[in-house]
């Protein structure tokens, strides 16, 4: 999906880019190849920032956290729930722009509210937040001045202010004249200046950022001026005093050949800089460059307040240079949208719609049946915060996660029992939470992180308990079907390595799929999984390949559709809600720019036909093969619970006309 914010390094070799796909990406500029994916954020992500020494990568997201990578290993250090969840970066209060410190990196700038919060290196701890009355509306971006001793800091109505870090004070306030929101701020490598862009596309210049005056509210004015005005001083002007850099340096003079010797020569930081990048190049390469010369360098560094020099042991460490493991996908219900969302589905099936809305005025769920003849609609409170749902023609199943104070909980309401209505509840034992859930037939069945699958009677009595060979992805039930969808290891190379066991629930209790490996397009992942309304298990992954079950083939998985032939541009999706085949459709919600429909106003459903992936499809012996092929996949696709077999020639007699 669309990048969101790019990014470079502070040495350009390196460059970052965060989506809406909840991706970032770190890659090469010398080298494309080289590219390494940081997954874990739960929503589009708002923005980055490399740190300057090249070992983390910050990144905030709509899904209210702001995370510190470990560029090498991309791995999440650290994370923060420090804004307001959202759904998409159009809907943000804030982009968050966040910094961190120019030179060693010691501190980490985020925009939070009305106020920026500094957190330190490597400990992540809360140093101190920098506000102003002067700031009445969410900030956007932070900007640091390049001596790292000033922050600048830009709101969404036009505000800018300017803080000195070390003594918390405010030496700048500035007005946009139409409250435009700022969205950009760069300093001059030099003077005292500020460049800001906002988000109508104008570009401003805030000049004597500082100088010694008492800070006024300023007013600046983006009117575009002549020309000749922008070189109308002298450039010795901008020496007496107006020089941001030789005032916070240690070693810069008063006079002018100072100066420029400050511009001229390294500093030591930098210096020393340079022998770290060159001795990290050397490791990525596998070899050790390091020389007597380099390590007395380095020697000599450490007596200075500046980076400390790598330890002898690093130059011999070996480097991998194999494909990285995939991070773990999250457990997720078929049908739902993310669960940090105020108002989402929390399942949409062939049955019915589930709603949670939570938000100022209400925490509460509706339940709506597509045939009201089954149950009328209901509206329930989520005193509980349920987060997961199922709902079949005989109950609704709730799930919710557990706190300090409560246990996980199961909570089932069984509106077709013979007493009418019967609720129930299960908690949990301690530490076990509930991650997965589904219905069937006279059934309830959840997946715990205790790697359990608990199975219960609709009416609450425990009947089956049996272990998972590993953490659940997702489960699905139909009838006296169950299936489940697990980890079976580490995947890599952007791959999930998944497992699918398929049960079935009646008298005769049987195991028909015995942990095979689930097939996935390449670097894709798991987003929907079910039964047709015919009972034949089916799924769908992150590239909208549609596969089901093909019993007459020895329980392979058949091709039988490929929703991204449908989507008209790169960032549109379709969103399945359910799956039959008689006739052979997919019914899907088109989601434009996004993989999730909003709950408002109600999406609608479109139809989509299934398409098996043959070759040479145009031509007329390629058609009779088709026609032979989904003749023959109509029969093997035949539930063995179903003696009837009208159905499957209803299926492909349209074709075959």
């Amino acid at each position: 999906m669309n990048a969101n914010h790019v990014i470079f390094n502070s040495d350009g070799s390196k460059i970052a880019a965060g989506s809406s796909d909840f991706m970032v990406k770190v890659v090469e500029v010398t080298d494309s190849s080289k590219q390494k994916t940081f997954r874990g954020h739960d929503a589009p992500v708002l923005s980055l920032s490399f740190d300057p020494r090249d070992v983390y990568l910050a990144s905030a997201s709509c899904d209210g956290s702001v995370r510190v990578w470990k560029i090498a290993d991309q791995t999440c250090t650290t994370s923060w729930p420090l804004l307001q969840k959202c759904n998409d970066v159009i809907n943000a209060k804030s982009i968050c722009r966040l910094g961190w410190q120019p030179g060693s990196g010691k501190l980490l700038a985020i925009p939070v509210d009305k106020a920026v919060k500094l957190y330190t290196r490597e400990s992540w701890d809360s140093q101190l937040d920098l506000s102003d009355t002067f700031i009445t509306q969410p900030l956007n971006v932070v900007a640091w001045s390049p001596s790292g001793q000033y922050l600048a800091a830009g709101s969404v109505d036009g505000s800018i202010v300017v803080w000195n870090v070390e003594t918390q004070e405010c030496i700048e306030r500035m007005k946009h004249e139409k409250n435009y929101s700022i969205c950009g701020l760069a300093w001059h490598p030099k003077y005292r200046q500020i460049a800001y862009t906002d988000t109508e596309g104008n570009l401003g210049l805030l000049e004597n950022v500082g100088d010694g005056k008492k800070p006024n509210d300023k007013v600046a004015s983006t009117v575009t001026k002549d020309y000749n005005d922008l070189f109308d001083g002298e450039d010795d002007d901008y020496l007496n005093g107006d020089m941001i850099e030789p005032e916070s340096s240690p070693k810069a003079g008063a006079n002018e050949d100072d100066g420029d010797d400050e511009d001229l020569m390294p500093t030591s930081s930098h210096q020393r800089r340079a022998i770290i990048d060159d001795d990290d190049n050397s490791l990525d390469i596998g070899l050790i460059k390091a020389n007597s010369n380099l390590l007395e360098k380095e020697d000599d560094d450490d007596q200075t307040d500046g980076f400390p020099a790598l330890p002898p042991s690093s130059t011999q460490q070996p480097f991998y240079d194999g494909p990285m493991p995939t991070p773990r996908q999250k457990p997720f219900q078929s049908g739902s949208t993310p669960a940090h969302l105020m108002h989402r589905f929390m399942v949409w099936n062939s049955v019915g719609i589930i709603r949670c809305y939570n938000d100022e005025q209400d925490n509460a769920i509706d339940i709506e049946f597509h045939d009201t003849s089954i149950h009328h609609a209901t509206h329930l409170p989520n005193s509980l915060n349920h987060t997961m749902a199922d709902l079949s023609t005989e109950a609704v199943l709730l799930a919710c996660e557990s706190t300090e104070e409560l246990a996980s909980k199961l909570h089932c309401i069984h509106f077709s029992s013979w007493d009418a209505n019967k609720e129930w509840t299960v908690d949990m034992p301690k530490d076990e939470d509930i991650e997965a859930i589904c219905l069937g037939q006279g059934w309830a069945a959840c997946a715990t992180s205790a790697l359990l699958v608990r199975v219960f009677t609709v009416g609450g009595v425990q009947k089956e308990i049996f272990s998972l060979p590993g953490p659940v992805v997702s489960m699905a039930g139909h009838g006296e079907q169950l299936m489940i969808i697990y980890h079976r290891g580490t995947g890599f190379d952007g791959d999930q390595c998944l497992g699918v066991q398929l049960m079935e629930l009646g008298k005769k209790k049987k195991q028909i799929l015995h942990g095979d490996p689930l097939s996935l397009t390449k670097k894709s992942y798991l987003v929907w999984v079910g039964f047709s309304a015919e009972g034949t298990p089916c799924y769908v992954d992150s590239e909208g390949i549609v596969r089901m079950l093909n019993r007459g083939l020895g329980n392979t998985w058949i091709p039988v559709c490929n929703t991204r032939e449908h989507c008209k541009g790169k960032s549109d999706h379709y969103w399945v809600v359910g799956i039959h085949e008689n006739p052979q459709q997919l019914r899907c919600i088109p989601c434009k720019g996004a993989r999730f429909p909003p709950t408002l106003p109600r999406p609608a459903v479109a139809i989509l036909s299934f398409k098996l992936p043959y070759c040479q499809v145009t031509t007329e012996k390629g058609q009779m093969e088709v026609w032979n092929g989904v003749e023959s996949t109509a029969e093997s696709l035949r539930c063995p619970h179903s003696k009837d077999y009208t159905r499957f020639l209803l299926i492909i007699s349209p074709m075959k006309e």
